[in-house]
This record gives structure tokens, sequence and C-alpha cells, in this order.
């Protein structure tokens, strides 16, 4: 969560109020306020820090440390009400059940937070944590460019992905920069992506949400985005294979989303027979030129003649270029 004034004006007066029951402590047990009070504002100050450092602390998380804090304190409890000190002290009972007390409570908490939830219905009997998909457990970060890609929408309507996504504020503001441009095309785009990702929080099927986690204002926005993706254990998808790269060098789950229409592409091989539309000329005087659905090019030899007709064509032989693979085919009949 981004820090703001109001937010600020809690931390202050959670400070105050620390520094004046530390004045008041120190009045009644130690008949000296201001060290009362300065032990009060340091404690107030410190439990501030900490509130900082736990920035990606989730409520899962947190969860699961409150429920181990609690088993562990009931097992503490449960050793000392054996009667294993009743005859120690009444100091020596104080700092031992203290301790018995804080150190039960601390195994707890750790073996909670790296269990996983199956493993609780090891701890509570006929109870079992509902398994997730990997969907549902993990949201997507989108980037910029996979929003102006514009294929997100439909992809995510197929259930092939989590419709579960996370728009960081530093996105939108690089839209809406990109829609206040000067450049028609760029204006034009920035405006599309927008009205296409305001459709998105409509639609009842998908899960919308702008986050304005604080991060480094001075860091560059892939930075930002594999940053964020660390905090909040998501995947991150785009279709930046530089940034991708990045993500996964770090840790991050990264998808790619040109890697996945190039796993869509078809499978052609020499002697593969298919329909296509022959949309314009070839380089050579016979040959006509047609598309597949993913934009891979077939050059058909002496089918000049068909230009803009559906004919079938035979797969003769396959070009591997650095643009991709180029296939050469001969017609076989108007279809």
């Amino acid at each position: 969560m981004q820090s703001s004034p109001t937010i600020n004006l809690l931390r202050t007066l959670f400070v105050v109020f620390a520094a004046v029951i530390g004045w008041r402590s120190g009045e009644i047990f130690w008949n000296a306020p201001y060290i009362g009070c300065a032990v009060g504002l340091a404690t107030g100050l410190t439990v501030v820090l900490a509130d900082f450092l736990l920035k990606g602390f989730s409520l899962r998380l947190f969860s699961s440390a409150t429920f181990g804090l609690l088993l562990g304190f009931l097992a503490a409890q449960l050793l000392l009400a054996s009667g294993v000190l009743d005859y120690a002290s009444k100091d020596m009972k104080w700092l031992v059940g203290l301790t018995v007390y804080a150190t039960f409570s601390y195994i707890g908490m750790m073996l909670a937070v790296r269990s996983n939830r199956d493993e609780f219905a090891f701890v509570i009997p006929y109870v079992r944590f509902r398994r997730e998909t990997v969907q549902d457990e993990v949201p997507m970060i989108v980037d910029s460019n996979i929003i102006i890609d514009g294929r997100l929408p439909e992809l995510a309507k197929t259930g092939f992905i989590s419709t579960s996504f996370v728009i960081p504020h530093f996105v939108l503001e690089e839209l809406q920069t990109l829609a206040d441009s000067h450049d028609q095309l760029k204006r034009e785009r920035g405006r599309m992506a927008l009205a296409r990702l305001q459709e998105m929080q409509n639609h009842p099927d998908f899960s919308v949400t702008i986050t304005g986690t604080a991060l480094d204002p001075f860091a560059a926005v892939d930075s930002k985005l594999v940053q964020l993706a660390k905090m909040t254990n998501a995947r991150l998808l785009t279709n930046d294979s530089n940034l991708c790269s990045i993500a996964r060098m770090q840790g991050v789950t990264a998808l790619n989303l040109n890697d996945l229409n190039k796993a869509l592409r078809p499978v052609l091989s020499t002697g593969d027979e298919i329909d296509l539309v022959l949309a314009r000329e070839g380089r050579d005087a016979h040959q006509a030129v047609g598309y597949l659905s993913d934009g891979t090019m077939i050059v058909v030899n002496h089918a000049r003649a068909h230009l803009g007709k559906a004919v079938r064509v035979s797969i003769s032989s396959v070009l591997q270029t650095s643009a991709g693979r180029l296939f050469f085919a001969e017609l076989k009949q108007a279809a």
C-alpha cells in the first residue's frame, strides 16, 4: 500500500501514544517519567520500523503465523499446567514460564509458516482445506505491453489462464501517459488500452485489482514489475522477452504470450495438405503467397492465376530463416 498522509498520521499517533504510556509507566514504577517516555518513544519507533520491514508480509502468512502462535501457546500452557514448577519460587516460576511460552510460541509460529495448508489436516481432524489450482492461488501481474496487445481478454475467456489480474499503479500511469501523447498513433493505442482495461474491470468473470504498493520511485518499470512479483509471490504476464528473462533469472514465474503463440502454431511437414487463401503475388512470376492464422507465410508455386481464391496445396519444402519458418507448396486443386 502506498504511503499516504492518513497512514503517516496513524503512525505518528501510535508513537505519541507509546511515549505517553511510557511517561505514565515511568511515573508509577520508576519515579522517572522522562526515562519512561524515552523507552516508550523507542518502543513506538521500533514497531513503526517493523511495519516498514513487513511490507511484503501477506495476510495468508499472517493467519498461518497466528494459528501457529496459538498452538504453541496452548502447548506451553499444558506443559506448565502439569505441575513441573510447583516447587519453584515465585520469581523462578515467572521467569521459566515466560521462557516456555516464548519458546513454544515461536516454534509453533515458525512451523505453521513453513507448512502448507494440506498439512493442517493433521492438526485439525476431519477438516480439509480445499486445494486451489495454481490459477486460483497465484494472481497475474500484467504490464502495459500485454494490455496494449489486446489479446488478453479473449485469452482469459478461454480458461487457460487465471482471470485474476493485478495492474500496478505505475503501469496505469504509463498507459495514461501514452493516451496523452502528442503522437496520434500512440495516443490511440493508449486510449484503446485504457478502454480495454475498463471493460475487463466491468466484466463479471474477471478480477482486476489496481495496486499502489510502495516501490522504489526511481527504479525502471521492468525492475518494479519484478520487485512487485517477488513481494506478492505472483506470476508476471507479458510479451516482452527481455523482461521475461530478467524475471526468471530472479526466481519470478514469467509467462510470455508470444511463447504461447509460437507453441500454438500448426506443425507442418513435407507432404501435408492444407486449404489456403492466396492473398498476394510471390516474388517469382508464377508464385502466390498465403498466410496461416498465426501469420506463417506459405509460398505456392504456379498459383498466380488463383489469387484471392481458396486452394488446396501440398507442402513441398520448409526453409528455416531468422524470422521463422518459410513454407513452399505446390498447387493441388482449386477449392
